[in-house]
């Protein structure tokens, strides 16, 4: 117990006995989450290139953008009705039934990948069209119900307890994220079935199981410690601020401090869609049908596994000790070294390296920093402002990514696989590097802002 004790100080900081057991019930809300939302992500990927194909992606993903946008509006519009607690019960059911239903679909379309070959089991734009709903909301799974859990975490935690708490809710996270792509993800694979229904009933259930536990924590966590940060001027930007759809992107829009936020979250994602489109390529090229999904598994559980160990060897440090603006400045330098790999070497194991550190030192460092941004603001801005910048702000990224991938096919075409290839990734480190200048450039403005709000007692926006 003594040495728990010592690594949790050196890794976290030091805790109250209640503050320390509501990040642990936090926690295991997010280990669920995330435990169902990276096991999702593969699965994403694997059924759709099973039922459409695998250079459809991009194309996917440019969907998903319009896609979302009567569904933010629906959001919102909730938001506005009602409470936090509601809908971090509204949007669990709905997703969980959502994914046991789509686990009966694929179960009468019996063994995808023999329906993509032979045509005959169901029509083959009915396949499509599964594949195409199958992308569109998983895809709203990661922008919405992920979102609107740190949004949660955000309003009931104060500034000094987040330092801390969030670096300890994210590690915990990571478990989920371990142990249930590998258990839940690869299951058909191991079971020699021939679709991937068995891992979407268990995701079902997983995802409802959310519900009972906001309740829990929500019961007995002492009130004390559900208070967020309350700037010296909160009362008047409050009264500023008017209700409505678009009053998210409004807020967005009017402040320096959040357009920074939406910059560093959209520089990240656009470099990444990069690398993910080239892995997902050179991963179908080896693996298909439910093999394929069990790779992509091993993939999320490889990404949480090494978020995790950079969290328990003190990753999480930079950010107590050299501040907020320092570890969201490293974030560019590491990525701009991944991009230099990424430019140099051409296989599926480095690409499967390369991804893997990415995300995992995303989620370890940069994505708890950026989630601290939030503090120093209006519950308007955590809640609606974030939906906007973490839901189209991030699909939006994602789509000038899968804009510049779907260059590849035709340059590939036009100039043969080894020529299209070359003048894929020399456009990819014309666009890349310059775009992680001005990253570097925001993370500076954002880390002093945040500094002088929190010294100030001040709201941001």
């Amino acid at each position: 117990m003594t040495i728990l004790r010592r690594m949790l100080r050196f890794n976290f900081g030091e805790f109250e006995t209640e503050e320390f057991k509501k990040f642990l019930r936090m926690g295991a809300i997010f280990a669920l989450i995330i435990g169902t939302y990276w096991t999702l992500r593969p699965l994403k990927d694997a059924v759709f290139i099973q039922l459409v194909d695998r250079l459809q992606l991009p194309y996917a993903k440019t969907v998903s953008v319009l896609a979302l946008l009567p569904l933010v509006m629906f959001y919102t519009k909730l938001l506005e009705k009602y409470s936090r607690e509601k809908m971090l019960i509204i949007l669990p059911a709905f997703y969980g039934l959502g994914v046991l239903c789509f686990a009966g679909l694929m179960i009468i379309t019996q063994a995808p990948a023999e329906v993509i070959a032979a045509r005959t089991t169901i029509p083959y734009v009915a396949t499509k069209v599964l594949g195409y709903s199958w992308y569109l909301f998983v895809e709203s799974f990661g922008s919405l119900v992920v979102a609107l859990f740190w949004a949660f975490a955000s309003d009931t935690t104060e500034a000094a307890h987040a330092k801390r708490g969030f670096p300890l809710v994210v590690a915990i996270g990571q478990m989920g994220g371990i142990i249930f792509p590998y258990s839940i993800g690869g299951l058909p694979h191991r079971l020699g079935l021939m679709t991937d229904a068995a891992s979407m009933l268990c995701l079902g259930i997983t995802t409802l199981a959310i519900i009972p536990l906001v309740r829990y924590f929500l019961y007995i966590t002492p009130n004390h410690l559900l208070q967020s940060f309350h700037g010296n001027n909160e009362a008047q930007i409050e009264k500023e601020q008017e209700p409505g759809f678009l009053e998210g992107l409004k807020l967005m829009l009017r402040h320096k401090y959040l357009l920074g936020i939406f910059a560093a979250n959209f520089i990240y994602e656009v470099i990444i869609t990069i690398f993910d489109f080239n892995f997902k390529v050179a991963a179908s090229a080896e693996y298909s049908g439910v093999a394929l999904s069990n790779y992509l598994s091993l993939y999320g559980s490889c990404v949480n596994i090494v978020s995790l160990l950079c969290l328990l060897l003190g990753i999480s440090n930079i950010t107590r000790y050299l501040g907020v603006g320092t570890a969201l400045a490293a974030m560019p330098i590491i990525v701009g070294c991944a991009l230099f790999g990424f430019l140099t070497l051409d296989s599926l194991s480095f690409l499967f390296t390369l991804m893997v550190g990415s995300k995992a030192i995303n989620y370890a460092l940069n994505g708890p920093a950026l989630k601290q941004l939030y503090i120093p603001t209006t519950p308007d801005v955590r809640f609606k402002a974030q939906a906007w910048i973490e839901t189209f702000g991030s699909r939006a990224s994602k789509e000038a990514g899968s804009i510049f991938n779907m260059l590849l096919t035709p340059m590939q075409a036009s100039l043969g696989a080894v020529a299209g290839r070359a003048r894929y990734l020399m456009l990819s480190g014309g666009i890349g590097f310059p775009l992680l200048v001005i990253w570097l450039m925001t993370a500076v403005f954002l880390g002093r802002t945040f500094k002088q709000a929190i010294e100030g007692k001040k709201v941001v926006c």
